[in-house]
């Protein structure tokens, strides 16, 4: 499908980035290696339109000096993209135009702003659009809903997506995408990481299909490059496109890819042939090794081939653990969930060496949305 591709290799010594050096990605220069990581707050309308409180919540980012901020996952059209009740999304026009004051803000306090985009394919748990579930195959998810997220029970059985609906998701992606760029985003991730559609047309466990879309890692990674390529054909040149990636998914966390290191080089090396920006890779513990009880990290196999910045998510709001990374060459750049969620401010606390708290679990329960956190605060207050 593709050939593998290599980051190029320099003998001049590179001096070791800290958090706090820039960084070019595609067209952006970042003030930092500093990032929001997207995190699913189920705080939209009910017709998926970003509000002014979420406009508040993506501001304190920028003001807070995040480098670069990714959206939550945005569901890309009204079939059966749309994965939670209250998810906001880029599926029509009126969508696009609820973004534009979040996008704004953003810009006003001189950040830069990404919009992740979704398909949640067989995990969808709430669309108002459509009644059942879709996915590469007739398998039924692991695991149970996400009741943070207003789920309840194992999820639906989905059916196998036709190659016209198929044609009609990589369509979503794109229009999409033109709407994010409409919107003033500076940018898209797709998102092809924990179990939602594109990840599951990767899985074997999850893609029984024999048609062009299954069987070969390439084959079923070929639903990810569509995209990829229908997203970069529908923006303009300097519009950053991004790909996320993962092993463990939201619902089998503990999932490795059984072809170990080889499927990573073969994964990334075909990620890294697209024409994007960056590449996204997300563990639980980003330092891990990706295999067993030693090797290489996952952010570390993606940067072996891939010539673009890796940006490593997964518990890295330990600083040790984030500069160490970076020193060691596995990643160019991080990105935070809970040290984000637990100070907005996070880099200008570390850059003003004043103290970080531990992360309140208490913000996500018993529903993951932005009022719970405002409650939760208030109520943690001393009186």
């Amino acid at each position: 499908m593709t050939t593998l591709s290599k980051r190029p290799r320099n003998d001049a010594p590179t001096p070791p980035a800290t958090l706090f050096t820039p960084l070019r990605v595609g067209a952006l220069n970042l003030p930092n290696r500093l990032a929001v990581a997207p995190m699913t707050r189920v705080s939209a309308t009910a017709d998926g339109h970003a509000t002014a409180q979420m406009a508040e919540y993506y501001e304190a980012f920028a003001a807070g000096s995040f480098g670069l901020v990714i959206t939550e996952g945005i569901y890309t059209d009204k079939a059966h993209a749309q994965g939670y009740l209250f998810q906001p999304g880029l599926a029509d026009d009126a969508q696009r135009e609820a973004w534009r004051p979040v996008v704004d803000r953003v810009h006003a306090r001189g950040g830069r702003i990404i919009a992740q985009l979704m398909h949640a394919g067989a995990l969808s748990q709430g669309n108002p659009h459509r009644s059942g579930t879709k996915g590469p195959s007739a398998v039924q998810p692991a695991g149970q809903q996400m009741t943070f997220y207003r789920g309840q029970g194992p999820y639906r059985m989905p059916e196998a997506m036709t190659i016209d609906e198929i044609a009609e998701a990589v369509d979503g992606f794109a229009r999409a995408a033109r709407r994010a760029q409409e919107a003033g985003f500076d940018g898209v991730e797709i998102h092809g990481a924990n179990g939602y559609l594109l990840d599951q047309f990767l899985g074997a466990h999850t893609n029984l299909r024999q048609d062009r879309y299954g069987g070969s890692v390439d084959n079923r990674l070929r639903l990810t490059v569509d995209v990829i390529q229908a997203v970069r054909q529908s923006t303009p040149a300097g519009f950053v496109v991004g790909v996320r990636s993962s092993q463990g998914k939201v619902n089998d966390f503990t999932h490795k890819w059984p072809g170990g290191q080889e499927e990573a080089a073969r994964i990334f090396g075909t990620l890294g042939a697209q024409p994007i920006d960056y590449l996204h890779t997300t563990e639980f513990e980003a330092w891990r090794p990706a295999f067993g009880e030693d090797g290489p990290s996952l952010a570390a196999l993606a940067r072996r081939h891939v010539s673009v910045p890796v940006l490593a998510n997964g518990s890295l709001h330990d600083v040790a653990r984030a500069e160490d990374l970076m020193a060691r060459q596995e990643a160019d750049f991080v990105s935070l969930g809970r040290g984000a969620l637990t100070h907005a401010d996070w880099p200008a606390r570390l850059r003003a060496a004043q103290p970080q708290e531990e992360f309140d679990r208490g913000l996500l329960a018993p529903i993951a949305d932005l009022d719970n956190a405002v409650r939760h605060r208030a109520l943690a207050q001393p009186a």
